[in-house]
């Protein structure tokens, strides 16, 4: 290349090029090109340059040790003049240059520079001005710093203030995707309770990303202009955060306050990348502009919109579901605390931790947090903190119990030991069983002759009927029937090795209800249609039947198949012992956070405490019980448990129906099976009462010794009862559908005779506003008879137990062919128990409306038919029973 032609390259390629053209074919004349290999450094950091370079091709890159200038490393173009400034001012080389490709480089020595720079001194005035080019170009980027420092300092994110504490599998999970996400620049959505730092999640997100040098800022959407200018910025004004943002990232904190005429902005920008600065009206609208901000959206609700948008989303989860990572944070929290205040670190008892860890924390890692620092100001300078710091902390779920285990060490050990139930089912009632049995078919047939006749129908049936209010399902812990069940098991998995089946939970929970009520009618027909009460062996039979059901599906299933989804008495011992006023739970918190065995559930070897058990054998985890149902007393989960998280408790009676009960259709037709039970028992009387009341013109002769007739009559007494509760939900619909009607049609009259007005006047009209009445469903609704079933059921069996129960001494010796006449006998007087049969249904319709009234939680008016139902059937019971 000639010197012209190198002196036009200079002019067009370099900053040189406004030298004139004198000095500049001055310069040319002693510029000789180069190569220069890759990988070679032409220009050392920190020593004297030895000539000046100006690239004609090739890739270069300077480097440098001053990281207060990170200016200095970049890479250098073609037309960069290198050394330019040092060798006018004498000044070392502040960076390293080294080529990174082969490259050709135009060379003119330092010696020779200076003289052409002596010899023309418009080179010094060039290097001047462009110095001055240079400062004002600094300048005018440091007032944008400054400006930008100024504007983003509001909603600067310095640090995150913690990590992820604990090691549960919820920690570890959402350790992994902060991870995750710090890899990328994706977009994420961190969403969950209050109270759970999810701000912090973001910061950790940010500052574990290779982006952590740049800006994070954090703004709550609540506070947005609507137009969004504060966001996008305007056109020909102030920039907006976004621009200010650069390659930082902005959390946009509770999405969910975002107004809604920004929510198709914030959309776009998560999905293009692109923002449109806010333009005035009649202004043009800007281009789009391209957005390098890493977004991350903190929640407590996911909005659509802008969830489908987002490509990454943590689902921050509640503490009470990582109950085990409860010790972690609380040690955590004191040490924070007594570090910033110079105190020392009090421990806390595991009673402490306990009640911790049965709280659910509505207001999570927040919560827990204040909750703590309380307790240290409390304890002053105890070196312990106990249960009692932590006072406020108690659980929907525990309101209003007494753990019986904890005011009665001695309930504890005895249901803890050998003797409950085991030695007493083993030893005692297997025997006591077969006696029985044995008494039914070879005794007397009679009740007034054979004693387990009577036990059986004047003393069990009253018995337990009157234990459900207190004790539950108690009777199931002794019930021989599954005893004999689990003997069989034994003896037929030791003579004949093989794996038992599994429940089929799914189909049982389906059919089983459906199966043991209609096992159940059966049972009704025939203990009328046959005297099942006044004869011995049919009695023994019905018991054969019930034990042979349970040695079948013993021999078949593992544990308790039929007692749990199957027996009749069980299905009905389960519906009752909702009413208990007693319960046997576990400590939630407890349970998910130190237990890892389940030793309760699953069964296992002896741990702590806890003693060898098979587990439950209803497979019912106590933690997990929403009501009396399925729990049958037998206290392996307490024997198991080696946390002590097992509790025995005293509670308002049936308080799960209102509150954590589910409805089901089987156990309300069981239900009303049990109330036309009441009226299958009393037809005689029935017979009377009718004729008695209704001076019938003619004679209801129901032939009950005629087997056609009987079974007719006792299947309308099963039948008629239950119409009262379906004819009253009926007529409650139908009065709550002209209700809203009426309100509707009010509401409309009013709303167009205020747009009628002709003269333009507003008037003021009371518009009834459309409260629609929405009755609760009726198997909802339908357990609000349960506490009428079991008094009308009470009631029945009085007459048996306090009528005939009480001579069971000589009935007892007539049974073996003995004398008993002169032994004592206890009868009640016929006035007492008519007085004992009316309190009982008396108190149990006042409990079935204050019940019904709890589970609707609705006005006594809208449920006035129910009531009124409720008191027609206590009425005709009176008629039947008192």
């Amino acid at each position: 290349m000639t010197s012209p032609d190198i002196v036009i390259w200079l002019q067009e390629r370099t900053p040189l090029g406004i030298l004139a053209d004198e000095v500049l074919g001055a310069i040319a004349s002693e510029m000789t090109e180069k190569i220069v290999p890759s990988d070679t450094e032409i220009v050392i950091e920190g020593t004297l340059p030895e000539a000046l370079y100006i690239i004609k091709q090739g890739r270069i890159e300077a480097t440098s040790n001053n990281s207060k200038n990170p200016a200095l490393c970049c890479g250098l173009l073609p037309g960069t003049a290198i050394n330019l400034k040092e060798l006018l001012l004498n000044e070392i080389a502040p960076s390293t240059i080294k080529t990174l490709t082969e490259c050709h480089l135009w060379v003119v020595s330092a010696a020779k520079f200076a003289e052409i720079t002596n010899q023309y001194p418009e080179i010094a005035q060039f290097v001047s001005r462009l110095l001055a080019a240079e400062l004002a170009q600094l300048a005018s980027a440091f007032t944008y710093e400054q400006e930008r420092s100024l504007e983003l300092r509001p909603y600067l994110v310095t640090k995150a203030q913690r990590g992820i504490v604990g090691s549960s599998r919820y920690a570890v999970k959402l350790r992994e995707q902060i991870r995750e996400a710090a890899n990328n620049r994706k977009s994420v959505l961190v969403f969950g309770e209050p109270g759970l730092e999810k701000d912090n999640i973001a910061a950790l997100i940010h500052y574990g990303s290779a982006s952590r040098r740049e800006p994070i800022i954090k703004i709550n959407c609540g506070i947005l202009q609507v137009s969004g200018a504060d966001l996008f910025g305007r056109v020909g004004g102030k920039p907006g955060l976004l621009e200010y943002l650069g390659n930082g990232t902005l959390i946009l904190n509770n999405i969910q306050e975002l107004p809604k005429e920004l929510l198709p902005a914030v959309t776009n920008l998560l999905q293009t990348n692109t923002f449109t600065p806010v333009s005035r009206s009649g202004e043009t609208v800007a281009e789009s502009r391209i957005s390098n901000v890493r977004i991350i959206i903190v929640s407590e609700k996911t909005i659509s919109a802008i969830k489908r948008r987002i490509e990454y989303a943590i689902k921050v989860p509640p503490l009470r579901v990582r109950k085990a990572d409860i010790r972690s944070q609380i040690e955590y929290y004191i040490s924070l605390y007594a570090r910033s205040r110079g105190l020392t670190k009090p421990a806390v008892t595991p009673e402490a931790l306990r009640r911790l860890q049965s709280y659910d924390f509505p207001g999570n890692l927040k919560e827990l947090e204040s909750l703590v620092e309380r307790a240290i100001v409390q304890a002053e300078n105890n070196r312990e903190l106990t249960e009692e710091i932590f006072w406020a902390v108690e659980t929907k779920k525990k309101r209003f119990r007494v753990n019986l285990l904890n005011i009665y060490p001695g309930l504890r050990r005895f249901l803890r030991s050998d003797w409950y139930p085991d030695k007493i089912n083993y030893g005692i009632t297997t025997i006591g069983f077969a006696f029985i049995l044995v008494v039914l078919f070879l005794g007397p047939q009679t009740r007034d002759k054979n004693f387990v006749l009577n036990i059986f129908w004047d003393w069990w049936w009253a018995g337990f009927l009157f234990l459900f209010p207190f004790l539950g399902r108690i009777w199931c812990a002794f019930c021989p029937f599954m005893i004999y069940g689990e003997i069989t098991q034994k003896l037929s998995l030791k003579l004949f090795p093989r794996h038992l089946k599994k429940w089929q939970r799914e189909k049982a929970e389906k059919w089983g209800g459906w199966f043991l009520f209609g096992f159940f009618s059966l049972i009704f027909l025939w203990e009328e249609l046959w005297n099942l009460e006044d004869t011995a062996y049919l009695s023994g039979c019905l018991l054969l039947l019930i034990t042979a059901g349970a040695v079948l599906f013993s021999v078949l299933f593992e544990r308790r198949f039929w007692c749990r989804y199957l027996c009749p008495i069980g299905g009905m011992n389960g519906l009752f012992a909702k009413l208990s006023m007693t319960e046997l739970r576990a400590q939630q918190g407890i349970c998910s956070a130190t237990c890892t065995t389940y030793q309760c559930y699953k069964g296992g070897v002896a741990k702590g405490e806890g003693m060898e058990t098979n587990g439950c054998p209803l497979y019912s985890h106590p933690a997990q019980l929403q009501d009396n149902r399925d729990c049958v007393l037998c206290m392996t989960c307490l024997k198991a448990c080696p946390h002590r998280s097992v509790e025995f408790n005293l509670r308002p009676p049936g308080i799960e129906l209102w509150t954590t009960h589910v409805a089901r259709s089987y156990e309300v037709a069981l239900l009303f099976l049990l109330l036309g039970g009441i009226f299958l028992h009393r037809l005689p009387e029935m017979k009377v009462w009718l004729n008695f009341n209704f001076n019938l013109s003619f004679d209801l002769s129901f032939d009950l010794t005629n087997f056609w007739q009987h079974l007719v009559l006792s299947l309308l007494a099963l039948m008629i009862p239950v119409t009262v509760p379906f004819i009253a939900y009926g007529l409650m619909l139908g009065f709550c559908w002209l209700k809203n009607k009426i309100n509707k049609n009010i509401n409309n009259q009013n709303r167009r005779l205020t747009r009628m007005n002709a003269d333009g006047t507003s008037i003021s009209i009371a518009v009834v506003k459309d409260n629609l009445i929405k009755p609760r469903k009726f198997v909802e609704l339908s357990y609000g008879y349960l506490p009428l079933v079991l008094g009308g059921n009470l009631a029945h069996y009085l007459r048996l137990a306090l009528g005939e129960g009480g001579k069971i001494l000589p009935v007892a010796f007539t049974t073996f062919g003995l004398n008993g006449s002169s032994l004592p006998i206890l009868v009640a007087h016929p006035a007492v128990i008519s007085f004992l049969q009316g309190i009982t249904l008396v108190f149990a319709v006042l409990c079935s409306v204050i019940l019904t009234q709890k589970i609707a939680r609705q006005s006594l008016r809208s449920l006035l038919l129910q009531h009124l139902a409720i008191i027609i059937l206590g009425v005709s019971m009176w008629a039947i029973i008192v």
